[in-house]
């Protein structure tokens, strides 16, 4: 037995095939759900990964993930893993001509989709090149186009594959691939080794305290530990956190519970019905519509289970911490710091905010370096943030970008990070914000996110994105597209930049402000900051 993810998930089956795995519900309180034992979802995964080898898949090949969550999401990922294929997230926000790049950029083999994406899974097709087989989830609705090659309905492709494990071995070495759009360019694919991610991804078996030390070690931990954890990861499974966060759960032999969609009443409602005791989400984008539920239609809701919630991806403003930290004194609000590159990474301190900056506790496995040189930077210089060790192969299909960001030194191989970067005396780190969208004004550098922070401790601001501009003099400005609260009808520009000015720089202040009535971003609650950019570009260009 080696670290790959499906052996480690078939010890743990084996050692509590009776134990609850896997809930998910359509809606709370409508009936609509199931619910799997470990071994029932082993054997599901099984049925699948049987039809999807006698299909053709390969060894090696890329089976996309086109889906919404649902245990459909985690059985096919699984089944990819028995028989050795490679589980690729696949974006459904996209459009034809982004499923196409992202198709042929992953080398497809076959496809598992909702039917509901049937329309653009159709046009994409023709010009993706590689894809053989098409699994659809659901029934299609209506008389739209037919995907070419002809779809197996799901329920069929697991009915007719058989529930017995009888895959040939696997190996640590067996890949893995998170594509991530990141906030520019197009989606790259991560390429790690199931070893590498075990350590990186899902804490070694044990992400806050000593990871395993043999892979059977695994599967003893849980037999001698007992049950009562019940993790919810909120944002799409597409995100790579949140299939990390199932399969953190499954490495403990504790019980996933799903939502097709993220609606903050629903989530509630399941953390009360299935005594949630972990939930992960992804910056203010979610967990203020929480706080918001729980402030106000929800305020009765019995949340006493909850222990934690963990946010990753974006950073937690201290406004809306300090709310739900009133409503849940009880829970523990963990802000972390990691990505798809390089796991996790570390955990904000508690004064980190607008004032101190956003302050990280990291693993022994994460620097800040000097880009040029690669060497550890002095307390207090700027550098890039990296990490050591467990780290992915690079990037699939991209040579040079995998160049640029992942070297060998001192006999390890690293990764560089987007972010920038200091570190102090003690080894905090402070993330000053990712280079690429570092604002450049006038020969001074702004970080969106440190801007982003002040705004969205005004109180009437409800959510707020920061992005640099063209500017004659100065070459760019800082400009804010700032959402205001529901009922905030008077806010003003200048009232915005008079609060901004107790908490920043002079050269930070957003020289352009813009209104809207709601802020984009990705279903997990990531940034688009092209999307902010062209909003005030444009409204720059009007004024």
């Amino acid at each position: 037995m080696e670290y790959n993810l499906a052996d480690l998930f078939e010890s743990i089956v084996d050692t509590v095939p009776g134990r609850e795995a896997l809930v998910y519900l359509d809606h709370p309180g409508t009936g609509a759900e199931r619910r799997l034992t470990y071994a029932e979802l082993d054997a599901a995964a099984n049925r699948l990964a049987h039809h999807l080898r006698d299909s053709g898949v390969r060894p090696g090949e890329h089976v996309g993930l086109h889906l919404y969550n649902g245990v459909e999401y985690l059985q096919t990922s699984l089944a990819c893993l028995k028989i050795r294929a490679v589980p690729v997230n696949v974006n459904y926000r996209y459009v034809e001509d982004e499923l196409v790049y992202l198709y042929r950029d992953a080398d497809l083999a076959a496809l598992v989709y909702d039917a509901e994406f049937g329309d653009r899974v159709a046009a994409a097709l023709p010009r993706a090149g590689t894809v053989r087989h098409l699994v659809r989830v659901g029934a299609p609705a209506g008389d739209g186009p037919v995907p070419d090659p002809a779809p197996a309905p799901f329920e069929e492709a697991e009915a007719q594959g058989s529930p017995v494990r009888d895959f040939p071995a696997r190996s640590g070495d067996d890949r893995f691939i998170i594509y991530t759009g990141g906030t520019t360019g197009m989606p790259k694919g991560v390429l790690w080794r199931q070893e590498d991610l075990f350590f990186s991804g899902l804490g070694g078996g044990a992400p806050t305290g000593e990871p395993v030390g043999r892979p059977e070690e695994l599967a003893e931990r849980v037999a001698a530990g007992g049950e009562g954890l019940v993790f919810f990861p909120t944002p799409p499974l597409m995100h790579g956190t949140s299939t990390l966060t199932a399969f953190i759960a499954f490495n403990f032999g504790q019980k996933v519970v799903l939502h097709r969609k993220f609606v903050p009443e629903d989530v509630l409602r399941t953390v009360e019905k299935e005594k949630v005791t972990c939930v992960s989400l992804v910056g203010d984008a979610m967990l203020r519509p929480l706080v918001d539920a729980l402030a106000g239609p929800l305020k009765d809701v019995d949340c006493s289970s909850l222990f934690s919630v963990s946010s990753s991806g974006a950073v937690l403003s201290d406004t809306v911490r300090a709310q739900f930290a009133a409503l849940a004194p009880h829970t523990v609000l963990l802000n972390n710091f990691g990505s798809s590159e390089s796991g996790f990474n570390g955990t904000a301190t508690e004064d980190a905010g607008p004032r101190t900056g956003f302050r990280l506790r990291v693993n022994a496995r994460t620097r800040v370096i000097d880009p040029a040189t690669h060497r550890p930077v002095a307390p207090g210089e700027p550098g890039r943030i990296a990490q050591r060790g467990h780290v992915p192969l690079g990037y699939y299909n991209d040579p040079k970008k995998t160049a640029e960001t992942f070297f060998q030194a001192d006999g390890e191989r690293w990764v560089l990070l987007g972010d920038m970067g200091t570190v102090d005396e003690d080894g905090v780190i402070t993330v000053l914000g990712r280079g690429s969208q570092c604002i450049n004004t006038g020969g001074e550098k702004v970080y969106p996110e440190e801007v982003e922070q002040a705004l969205k401790a005004h109180p009437d601001v409800y959510d707020a994105l920061v992005a640099g501009v063209p500017d004659e003099r100065w070459g760019s400005r800082v400009a804010a597209v700032v959402q205001p609260r529901q009922g905030a009808d008077r806010l003003t520009a200048e009232a915005v930049r008079a609060h901004c000015r107790t908490r920043l720089a002079g050269y930070k202040i957003p020289r352009t402000v813009v209104f809207s009535d709601h802020i984009q971003r990705s279903p997990s609650g990531k940034a688009d900051y092209r999307w902010a950019r062209d909003v005030a570009a444009g409204a720059a260009s009007d004024s």
